[in-house]
């Protein structure tokens, strides 16, 4: 497992940097007991086309030009039926992702992608499972994500099954 010393850590700055995250993350995903099986096994994730879609969508949220379309809640919400995708599965995610960025960036923009990561995995969470945000509450949104959720609010959200 590749980590940078914390001392010359860089920041993410285009997308070759994205690709290492994503590469590094997902395989910390794959050899994980709790969501290893949910991508292999239940999802059939086709990693040849998976992969560059994370790279173009990751570049989107934090460049935004990534060329990213598709809808991750729709994704997502396909598999509520074949398995848990309760908090357990979306807190482990976020931990995989948090450690694999420290593990190899610090900066603005590693920053900027774990708090981006944790809003999405708890919008998809409550999303698909039905439920309110339970970390939602609009009094405690940082000016960032007060202006997230405004974006995302004015925005057609899709239908989910």
């Amino acid at each position: 497992m590749f980590k940078a010393n914390p001392m010359t850590r860089p920041d993410i700055q285009d997308r070759t940097e994205i690709e290492m995250l994503v590469n590094t993350f997902y395989e910390r995903v794959r050899s994980d007991e709790v969501l290893g099986f949910i991508f292999d096994k239940i999802a059939q994730t086709n990693w040849v086309a998976h992969l560059p879609k994370m790279y173009a969508f990751w570049e989107t949220v934090l460049f935004r030009s990534g060329g990213y379309t598709g809808s991750p809640l729709a994704a997502h919400a396909k598999l509520v039926p074949l398995t848990n995708m309760g908090p357990e599965q979306f807190d482990r995610w976020l931990l995989l992702f948090r450690g694999t960025v420290d593990d190899l960036f610090s900066g603005k923009h590693a920053v900027h992608i774990k708090n981006c990561a944790e809003d999405m995995a708890n919008v998809i969470y409550s999303r698909i499972n039905h439920v309110p945000d339970p970390r939602f509450d609009p009094a405690n949104l940082t000016p960032e994500q007060r202006e997230r959720y405004a974006r995302y609010k004015s925005q057609p959200q899709p239908a989910t099954p």
